[in-house]
């Protein structure tokens, strides 16, 4: 069974063989190491000429793909870390997300920054975050995060076909984790509905049963732990979930409308009148409080708590990262006072 590194390395590799503009650039992508996590590997022996090992300067890595976008290429970027996005933002917020609109539609800039986000590793304060909700909202500027419901290839193959600028969020934790099968293992409880492209939303629900209770809306790494809890609530206390799992965490159009990518979301919520929203960021002003601030206005009533890691640092012991970052056993205690 496929592994979320696997799909993304082999997307790399297709998307090197399908397209001669794109390029890969990052530090120490090149073979023997391929990557600090190896997405990477096996690239540079195969496409020496279009995977480019750059020096320890994420500013410069992402100034230079926005140049090579600007002539026609599609440059796949890479930092080590997540947590070093803040070193990009002056390019990708300041350039590459602004020049088509500073242009008159004239020019794209088709760059995918990809970032390996969020703690559970032990590294401690500095290569722990998840840091991409400083980047919600920026126009012109996509955010995406792979989960192991889709195929993580096929969402990156979309961000490199995009013409615009696209932040790729990958969970460090995601890696190693095996693609879910829809009617096996995990989801055997589950029946699973795709909606939309290229960026796609998944609705998890139980069958044959006469109503759910609570809407859990999360996305990445976060829908393993809400899978854990929605099982927890399940079996243990008899109450049933729906989950609503985004690709796409921003931009949201302004408009509600069938096409969004909050329409999964604002139906289900409306079934069920309580919607739980599950992220690794830290919970103020974050992710969770812009869905639980749209849905609102789709369901009247409707009840709402959020689950996100403490206002903190991410630790270096165990104990404490556990503590500061959501968990199975937070979503479950939250959904439960939800239900009084």
């Amino acid at each position: 069974m496929t592994t979320v590194l696997e799909s993304l390395n082999a997307s790399l590799h297709t998307a090197l063989e399908r397209d001669p503009r794109v390029y890969v650039l990052g530090e120490d992508i090149l073979d023997p190491y391929g990557g600090a996590f190896k997405v990477t590997r096996g690239l540079s022996t195969k496409y020496p000429d279009r995977v480019l090992t750059t020096p320890i300067s994420e500013s410069a890595i992402v100034g230079i793909s926005s140049g090579l976008a600007l002539r026609g290429l599609r440059p796949v970027a890479e930092v080590m870390f997540g947590d070093f996005v803040t070193l990009t933002a002056d390019q990708l917020i300041n350039h590459a997300a602004k020049f088509r609109w500073m242009y008159n539609d004239n020019v794209r800039v088709p760059l995918v920054l990809r970032a390996p986000m969020g703690g559970r590793r032990g590294y401690g304060p500095t290569h722990s975050q998840s840091l991409e909700k400083l980047f919600l909202g920026i126009p012109g500027l996509k955010v995406i995060a792979p989960n192991t419901l889709g195929d993580p290839g096929e969402l990156l193959l979309a961000a490199i076909a995009d013409d615009d600028p696209v932040l790729f969020i990958e969970h460090k934790i995601l890696y190693t984790r095996k693609l879910l099968q829809p009617g096996n293992g995990e989801l055997v409880d589950w029946d699973v509905s795709r909606w939309g492209d290229p960026y796609p939303v998944f609705t998890l629900r139980v069958p044959n049963i006469e109503s759910s209770s609570i809407t859990i809306a999360t996305y990445g790494y976060n829908f393993d732990l809400a899978l854990a809890a929605a099982h927890e609530l399940m079996y243990e206390h008899e109450i049933f979930s729906e989950i609503v799992v985004l690709s796409q965490l921003s931009p949201f159009p302004s408009v509600s409308s069938s096409a969004s990518p909050l329409h999964p979301l604002f139906t289900s919520v409306e079934r069920t009148g309580r919607l739980l929203t599950v992220e690794e960021g830290t919970l103020t002003l974050g992710w969770g409080a812009e869905i639980a601030a749209r849905s609102s206005k789709q369901a009247c009533d409707l009840k709402i708590r959020r689950v996100a890691a403490l206002d903190l640092p991410v630790a270096n012991s165990k104990p404490l990262e556990d503590a500061i970052l959501p968990s199975p056993e937070s979503i479950l205690r939250a959904a439960l006072e939800l239900m009084k």
